[in-house]
């Protein structure tokens, strides 16, 4: 099996060496003796043992010295006067604009403007499930946060195309540019998105114009990249065909580049809402309002009803957002007659009579109201008849706008304007009644010692404390530093070993060693029981579609949900703190090992598995020395980005009494403490960077390894 591996990787290009048992000795024993001398140096050099408080560099007194500079500063200092000021106040007064124009806007008018939008770019399946994502909002007596969210939203989201979009169109256009821009957007990506917030709210207070620039920041990088990447990805056979028809720069970028990499740019645009739709939530920390200050006011009264409640309307925006934006980019597809069957079933259903009466009907009252804006529009161009190429072009946009403005005025004319009560769904009493009932019956099921109880006792008892004692206290922090000094040695050499140890030194020298090994400690078992479901599970997908068809849907719906909202059902069965935390951070995390762990191994080429069973290789086999060996660094990208998840979620818990560094942020935000939250922040940022960078190197060369870089 070794020679057929190897026979195969030489076809494929370049072997790269690998490392022989001897050398594998070696290293392994200069690890030891190392890990060995640093204990006992440690004993004796109390220094090395706890990172002295003596080498905390006060950075914490510095900012909060920086932060009454500000306070005092803010109306006269040029920089406030004439940016920060005048910047801040641009984005309020949009926020507030859209945020009033949903408001006034009806309920029905704004469920029936997203159902005819949603209509015209996917179809009416589209459209009812936009109306199905609305209508809870208010009935659960959220509409109105609901739209203060879908402001922060659209305002956010607008800031980031207006920014990415040329940004990503100018690093296509130019190397250097793309050159500049790709470690910016891997810090930006790197961070956890709570950090975010700590330098806005610095210089721009607390309020929703914070939240709105944090938010801008954390959901560039995918409108940039994907930008990019749809642009650089246009056929040269497309650009030089228009070159030959004499069609300029420019001209070649808005009907050829743009038009052809508009699918790629959807995606990204997606991925830019999804992401802002994230931490727009998180920044209800800051003043943002909305759905997510009503799931932190509820989370931290222990209101888990009310905070389902609203967990559930993010959620919904969430599924709407998506599914509108994912329509986006397939609406040219979507246009052509080929791929238009029946408006609500599915074609399978073609043949059954009461289906296609259904089917019947809908096509009879779409062809009622074609004809009904036929009629509206010949009847606007008598009116106006200077506009007759134009309504011939917009009329069907024209007719829209005019009828949702008439329904408007006449719902508010006679007074339907909140979602009525009579609607309310109330699904918070029997929620809390039912974590009532799981607390108590839950906890120890018939005295057996399995439970929710038990089992978050020995987390606590057994794993937590031990793990976080042994990192911040019994192990010394010198060898804690030297194990990832180690490590990014093996994975990239000196280089990526002195940039760590620098990073390390750094999390000791702003006093923030002790929480920063109690995140790692949270961060190891969650990464470790992701990775021993999440392997398993994409191995089973990749051998099995019905498994494949079967995860999928539940992968697709867990990447949905903001990050925010997988606190709220965990703290129903196991209350507050690190459990908590542990367990959403599994729930949120796990996904991108089983699909990644799926995507490799269903991308090993189908003759190698035929020439391994034609050596007589078993199943098991198969798997062990060809499938896991190629699709490895499928596996570990998967790893880094469940490592990455891992540390955002456990910052994250830090809200329902996680320690750690989350826990530090939070408690800095709360009692007014820049210094203190920054600190936190920062040593999550080189906490990530640290591992970040260990991992992809190690994923990297894996892929030589396997030939397939």
């Amino acid at each position: 099996m070794a020679e057929l591996t190897g026979s195969t990787s030489e076809r494929r290009g370049t072997a790269v060496p690998q490392p022989t048992i001897n050398q594998f000795l070696i290293w392994g024993g200069i690890f030891a003796v190392g890990v060995i001398v640093l204990f006992f140096i440690s004993h004796w050099v109390n220094q090395l043992n706890l990172f002295p408080e003596s080498w905390n560099l006060g950075l914490r007194n510095v900012l909060n010295e920086f932060k009454r500079w500000v306070v005092v500063n803010r109306n006269s200092n040029w920089l406030f006067v004439f940016f920060f000021e005048p910047l801040s106040a641009v984005i309020d007064f949009l926020l507030r604009r859209i945020e009033d124009f949903l408001l006034w806007l009806p309920w029905p008018v704004v469920v029936l403007a997203v159902f005819v939008a949603a209509d015209r770019i996917r179809g009416l399946r589209l459209a009812l499930l936009t109306a199905l994502c609305l209508l809870p909002m208010g009935m659960f007596g959220l509409w109105e946060e609901s739209m203060q969210t879908l402001s922060l939203m659209v305002t956010a989201v607008l800031f980031s195309l207006v920014i990415g979009v040329p940004l990503g169109i100018w690093s296509a256009q130019n190397d250097r540019v793309e050159q500049i821009l790709r470690p910016i957007l891997d810090a930006m990506q790197t961070m956890p998105a709570y950090v975010y917030l700590i330098p806005v709210l610095l210089f721009f207070g607390v309020a929703r114009v914070p939240s709105i620039i944090a938010t801008v920041i954390y959901a560039l990088p995918p409108a940039i990249r994907l930008t990019s990447l749809g642009l650089r990805s246009v056929p040269e056979d497309a650009i030089e065909a228009a070159q030959a028809f004499g069609s300029t720069e420019r001209q070649i970028l808005r009907k050829v580049r743009l038009p052809l990499a508009l699918p790629t740019i959807m995606v990204g645009v997606n991925q830019t809402i999804m992401m802002a739709l994230s931490i727009v939530v998180i920044a209800s920390l800051i003043g943002a309002g909305g759905l997510g200050d009503v799931v932190l006011k509820a989370l931290r009264r222990l209101q888990v009803g009310s905070a389902l409640e609203a967990g559930l309307a993010i959620v919904l925006m969430a599924v709407l957002l998506d599914r509108v934006t994912a329509g986006l980019s397939q609406i040219e597809r979507h246009s052509e007659p080929l791929f238009q069957g029946f408006r609500l079933f599915s074609e399978k259903r073609r043949g059954n009579r009461v289906v296609e009466g259904i089917e019947q009907s809908i096509d009879g009252l779409y062809k009622a109201g074609r004809a009904g804006a036929d009629w509206l529009t010949g009847q606007l161009k008598s009116v106006g008849k200077g506009n007759g190429r134009f309504l011939d072009k917009y009329a069907d946009a024209v007719i829209i706008i005019l009828t949702l403005v008439v329904l408007s005025l006449l719902l508010r004319l006679l007074g339907v304007h909140q979602f009525p009560r009579g609607l309310r769904l109330n699904i918070s009493q029997p929620v809390d009644a039912l974590v009532k009932w799981m607390q108590v019956n839950l906890y120890d099921i018939g005295g057996s010692g399995i439970g929710t109880g038990p089992l978050r006792d020995f987390l606590i008892i057994r794993v937590f404390q031990p793990l976080t004692h042994f990192l911040a206290v019994q192990l010394p922090w010198i060898v804690v530093a030297f194990f990832f000094v180690y490590l990014a040695f093996m994975a990239d050499g000196w280089k990526l070993a002195l940039v760590v140890w620098a990073l390390m030194m750094a999390i000791g020298f702003i006093g923030m060693w002790p929480f920063a090994m109690d995140t790692l400690g949270q961060t190891l078992v969650a990464v470790i029981i992701c990775v021993v479901l999440g392997i398993p599970l994409g191995i089973w997908a990749s051998h099995s579609d019905r498994a494949d068809r079967a995860i999928r849907p539940i992968l697709d719906f867990l990447q949905t949900i903001p990050i925010f909202v997988y606190l709220v059902p965990v703290i129903m069965l196991f209350g507050t703190g690190s459990v908590a935390g542990l367990i959403a951070s599994v729930l949120y995390a796990a996904v991108p090992v089983i699909r990644l762990t799926n995507a490799g191994i269903r991308g090993v080429d189908e003759t190698l598995k035929e020439s391994a069973a034609a050596f007589g290789s078993t199943w098991w086999q198969t798997l062990a020395k060809v499938e896991i060996p190629i699709a490895f660094p499928s596996v570990m990208l998967g790893i880094n980005q469940t490592i990455m998840m891992v540390l955002a979620m456990v910052i994250i818990a830090g809200l329902v009494g996680a320690t750690g560094l989350g826990l530090e942020v939070y408690q800095g935000f709360a009692n007014d403490n820049l210094g203190r939250s920054v600190e936190a922040g920062l040593a999550i940022v080189l906490l990530a960077i640290v591992i970040d960078r260990i991992t992809q190197k190690m994923a990297h060369k894996a892929s030589l390894a396997a030939n397939v870089a």
